[in-house]
């Protein structure tokens, strides 16, 4: 998955990527109240849902293992880019985004002290069965009790992936022992059977 990943990025072939700001996070996201919150964000790619949250005065964390993407992002965008680094992650900041260069699953819950909600447009969809546990796992981990977040789903019969088709059924088995989640809309299917369904997810657990 990893060489793949890194091999589509590399050869252009970004079909997953998006020209314009997820409709359906301009219209949910207002509702979920996180008021300048952190906002993780998993296998970020170069989204522009990046900027629009930015613009909406969030302080925004990517997490992207192909830096070819990173770098994407950062010339497409405007101003200079800081480069740092904390440890095993090289890190791009440009204005009020975040691009941290590595595996998701190493990125541990003193990378995330400040993480206050989370969005999730193609981090699910984009790994295979028996990893998306752990995804859903490792997620938990790093968002504290009441915080809220944003994820997007996709389903289609007979999908092989990636993208991964992960159906209600399974959304619901990965997040509610740690979330609780809101089904908010089931979109048309598109020309190629692909249907989206958004989901609002709130952290279970004693707010401090």
């Amino acid at each position: 998955m990893t060489n793949e990943w890194l091999e589509r990025w590399r050869d252009g072939r970004i079909a997953f990527h998006r020209d314009a700001v997820h409709p359906a996070l301009e219209r949910y996201w207002p509702d979920l109240q996180n008021q300048g919150s952190k906002i993780l964000v998993p296998l970020c790619g170069k989204s522009l849902d990046m900027r629009w949250l930015a613009g909406q005065g969030h302080p925004v964390l990517g997490i992207e293992l192909a830096e070819a993407a990173i770098e994407q992002f950062v010339a497409e965008g405007q101003g200079d880019a800081l480069r740092y680094r904390q440890g095993d992650f090289p890190i791009w900041r440009q204005g009020n985004v975040e691009l941290w260069c590595g595996d998701f699953f190493h990125f541990h819950i003193a990378h995330a002290a400040e993480i206050g909600a989370f969005y999730d447009r193609a981090a699910l969809i984009a790994l295979p069965q028996p990893t998306r546990q752990r995804y859903a796992f490792h997620l938990a981990q790093l968002i504290p009790p009441g915080s809220k977040g944003l994820l997007i789903s996709l389903t289609r019969p007979n999908a092989k992936g990636p993208p991964y088709s992960v159906g209600h059924e399974e959304v619901e088995k990965l997040f509610t022992p740690n979330f609780e989640l809101t089904h908010l809309e089931d979109g048309k299917t598109d020309g190629r059977g692909w249907q989206e369904s958004v989901w609002a997810l709130t952290r279970r657990g004693p707010v401090a």
